[in-house]
C-alpha cells in the first residue's frame, strides 16, 4: 500500500504496525577509490579535484570508530576500481526483512552511469551473505538513499522526484509486504530522501521542510509526535539530517550542526559528531556512508 496524503490509512496506525528489529551492524566501504570527478548533485559543483584523499580516509576511520564504539559491527565491501563513489553504500541497495523476516536486498537502478557497477558488487556480497536479492524492473531506484525503514516497525518511507521513480515504490512494498509512505523531493540540493528526513526512533525524526512538499510534512507531523525542523544553513553547509540513527537512542552525526545536536541531546539522544567535509564535496555523510544490515 502507498500513501501519499496525511491523514494516514484508516488500516494503517504506527502503533499497531508489526516490530521490526533494529539494525546491530552496518556495512560499508573504504574510501580508496573516492574522488568527486563529475558533478552529479549541486553539492559537487567546482569540488573536482579538491577531494583530500588522506584526510578523507581519517575522516572514514573516524566514522566507523564512533559506530564501533556504540555497538554497531562494521562489515566491510572492497572497492570495485573505477567506482569513486562506491563509500556511499546506501545508495545500490535497499536492505529489510520481509514479513516472514527473511533477509532481503532490492537492487537500485541508479541514475548515472558511472554509479551502476556497484550495483553488481553489492549484489555478489548480499548473495553471499544469505540475502534474497530481488531485481524489480523498470524505473529509477536509488536503493536507502530514498528508502527508509520506519525505525523499529513495518513501514518504509520513500523519497521520490530525482533519482527514484515513484512508481517503484508499489513493488517494493510487494516484495516486503510492508507499507510504504512516499515523500516527493521538491528541490535538487535534496535529491536524496537521506538528505533532508533521518528517522531517529519510532517517535523522532530530524527534516528540513523545505526540502518536502507541503503535504509531505504534514504527513510527517502526523506520523512523529517529535519533529526536530533542521535549520536552513545545518541542513545544507553540514548536511544534519544525512546522520544515522541506532538502537533507539544513537545519533552519528555530521558535524557542524551544534542547533540539531543541542534539540537530540535534550530529546536524551547519545550523539556522536563526527567530521566528513571531504565527502560533503561529494553530497554525502554519515548516512550515506553505510547501509543498515539486518
Amino acid at each position: 500500500m502507498i500513501a501519499e496524503h496525511p491523514p494516514l490509512p484508516q488500516n494503517i496506525s504506527i502503533a499497531e504496525l508489526p516490530q521490526m528489529p533494529l539494525p546491530r551492524a552496518v556495512l560499508v566501504c573504504p574510501p580508496d577509490c573516492f574522488d568527486v570527478v563529475d558533478v552529479k548533485n549541486p553539492f559537487m559543483e567546482g569540488q573536482q579535484g579538491h577531494v583530500d584523499y588522506a584526510l578523507a580516509k581519517r575522516q572514514w576511520l573516524e566514522v566507523m570508530r564512533a559506530f564501533e564504539q556504540i555497538g554497531v559491527e562494521v562489515r566491510e565491501l572492497p572497492p570495485a576500481p573505477g567506482c569513486e563513489d562506491m563509500v556511499f553504500c546506501a545508495n545500490p541497495i535497499f536492505a529489510g526483512l520481509d514479513s516472514d523476516d527473511q533477509r532481503v536486498c532490492v537492487l537500485s537502478h541508479m541514475r548515472f552511469p558511472s554509479r551502476q557497477p556497484e550495483v553488481a558488487a553489492h549484489a555478489r556480497w548480499y548473495r553471499e551473505n544469505g540475502y534474497r536479492v530481488v531485481e524489480i524492473p523498470g524505473g529509477l531506484f536509488e536503493g536507502s538513499g530514498d528508502a527508509l525503514w520506519h525505525p523499529g516497525r513495518r513501514l518504509i518511507w520513500g523519497g521520490y522526484g530525482h533519482r527514484t521513480n515513484r512508481e517503484v515504490y508499489t513493488r517494493i512494498s510487494r516484495v516486503f509486504d510492508t507499507p510504504v509512505l512516499t515523500l516527493e523531493l521538491k528541490t535538487e540540493m535534496f535529491y536524496h530522501l537521506d538528505t533532508c528526513f533521518c528517522p531517529v526512533d519510532e517517535r523522532t525524526v530530524l527534516v528540513y521542510p523545505p526540502a518536502l512538499t507541503a503535504e509531505g510534512f504534514e504527513m510527517v507531523r502526523d506520523v512523529f509526535p517529535r519533529v526536530i525542523e533542521v535549520e536552513h544553513q545545518e541542513a545544507i553547509q553540514a548536511m544534519a539530517c544525512n546522520a544515522a540513527a541506532f538502537l533507539g537512542k544513537y545519533v552519528v552525526i555530521p558535524r557542524g550542526a551544534p542547533i540539531a545536536v543541542r534539540k537530540l541531546r535534550e530529546l536524551g539522544f547519545q550523539v556522536v559528531e563526527v567530521d566528513t567535509s571531504e565527502f560533503l564535496k561529494s553530497g554525502g555523510s554519515v548516512f550515506c556512508m553505510k547501509m543498515y544490515l539486518f
